[in-house]
This record gives structure tokens, C-alpha cells and sequence, in this order.
């Protein structure tokens, strides 16, 4: 069966090396909590919002042993008094059977979906 989880993180600077660790970190998080295995995934698409353009975060994973996983990454709807600096994941997998993806919001992330986020995230 295949599944998706998402998540999100909000990163404090415009920076090329804080773009590719935070989403680095995301994805880590998510295969974590969700216990995916690499091989596992479908494949990941990326999302930032338009204050980030410092660092792509395909370009951040695929440099930390992410070679072989298909990897996407596009700007983010600018919507009025969305949340500033947030990079978003949604990771497509096999496996899942039977359980729901657990959805990972970080460092101040959660705002964005606190019915989910206090539930399910760290």
C-alpha cells in the first residue's frame, strides 16, 4: 500500500546550510516516528515559502545519502499572514499497513496545524 506523511519546520535565517540541516532534519524525523525505511519511500516533495531562497532542500538530502530517492521541490503559495521561513515535506511511501502517517511539526512549525501538531509531534 502506498502512503504519504507530511511535515513541516520553520527555520530562523535565510541561509543555504540552515535550509539544507532543517530539512535534513524533517525528513529524518518523519521516517523516525513513522518507522519508514529508506528503501521504503516513493519519493519526497519539498515546499518553501517565498522569504527562502538560499538553499534547495533536494539539493541538502541528496547530499546526506538521499542518491537514489526521487526528490521535488517547489515555492510555496504565498497566502497573506502565512507563517514566515517554513520548509514543508511530504514523503510518499510503501508500506503503512493498516496505520496512519504520524505528521511531524518542528521548532515553531506546529502553529500551522495545532490540531494535529498536539497530538502527534514533537
Amino acid at each position: 500500500m502506498t502512503r504519504a506523511v507530511r511535515g513541516a519546520i520553520q527555520i530562523i535565517t535565510n541561509e543555504k546550510r540552515t535550509v539544507h540541516e532543517a530539512s535534513l532534519r524533517l525528513v529524518r524525523e518523519i521516517l523516525s516516528q513513522n518507522k519508514i525505511r529508506r528503501e521504503d519511500i516513493v519519493s519526497i516533495v519539498f515546499s518553501l515559502t517565498a522569504d527562502l531562497d538560499a538553499g534547495n532542500p533536494a539539493t541538502g538530502i541528496r547530499e546526506n545519502g538521499f542518491e537514489e530517492t526521487p526528490l521535488f521541490c517547489v515555492q510555496e503559495a504565498r497566502v497573506e499572514g502565512g507563517m514566515p521561513r517554513i520548509i514543508r515535506a511530504l514523503v510518499t511511501y510503501n508500506g503503512g499497513f493498516g496505520r496512519r502517517g504520524k505528521a511531524v511539526y518542528l521548532e515553531g512549525a506546529q502553529a500551522l496545524r495545532p490540531d494535529i501538531a498536539s497530538r502527534r509531534s514533537t
